[in-house]
């Protein structure tokens, strides 16, 4: 459910006044990862890295507060549910974009996460899930990267979680991972504490 909120009656008051109308207002921080546990389970279980790493990030993300209340066209905005964004290649060679609800069970979200990104895939419409706070994702595999930086768009202001390709090393497996998000949503120390719970989910997964 989607509801619009007072942004005087919230503690972003004083960021929505002062972060609004900026014309750059999105902050992006960079960590790399240790993912080891998530190259391990995908192997050991057949599971996407991608969708793992997908669930963790809603995991984290779904514990705080911060995520769930959003600033769209000049007013604030609250939601009870969440979802997950992929970027999904089709067979026609496009792309389509496709939002998976986040779920506490692995399991049922691996189930969600195979049937719409199949199904985007197969058929190249995009879904969306209109009345949840999206967290988008952009895996870029095709390289190691090491950060994104400021994808800014008036039509997208959700947090938006972006990495590359996955390093090897002797004894772990790490990646840079960028998160983005719009400064009236949430303060630098919020981010970092996401991506600190991010670390941390990972390694209890």
């Amino acid at each position: 459910m989607k509801t619009e909120i007072q942004p005087q009656e919230t503690k972003r008051a004083f960021a929505f006044e002062m972060w609004m109308t900026s014309p750059m207002p999105m902050v992006t921080l960079t960590k790399t990862f240790d993912v080891s546990r998530i190259h391990k389970i995908s192997k050991r279980k057949d599971l996407k890295f991608n969708m793992l790493l997908c669930w963790c990030i809603g995991k984290a993300a779904s514990g705080m507060e911060e995520f769930y209340t959003l600033p769209e066209q000049g007013k604030m905005y609250r939601y009870d549910r969440m979802a997950i964004n992929v970027i999904v290649n089709n067979r026609a060679g496009g792309i389509n974009s496709c939002d998976i609800p986040i779920s506490e069970d692995l399991q049922q979200f691996n189930r969600d996460y195979m049937e719409l990104t199949s199904k985007a895939a197969a058929e190249c419409e995009s879904s969306f899930l209109e009345d949840h706070i999206i967290v988008g994702t952009s895996a870029m595999v095709q390289t190691e990267l090491d950060c994104f930086v400021n994808q800014y768009t008036e039509k997208f202001l959700n947090p938006l979680v972006m990495w590359g390709k996955y390093r090897k090393s002797w004894f772990k497996i790490t990646l840079p991972i960028s998160f983005q998000f719009h400064h009236v949503q949430m303060d630098g120390g919020d981010a970092a504490r996401f991506l600190e719970r991010l670390q941390q989910t990972i390694y209890a997964l």
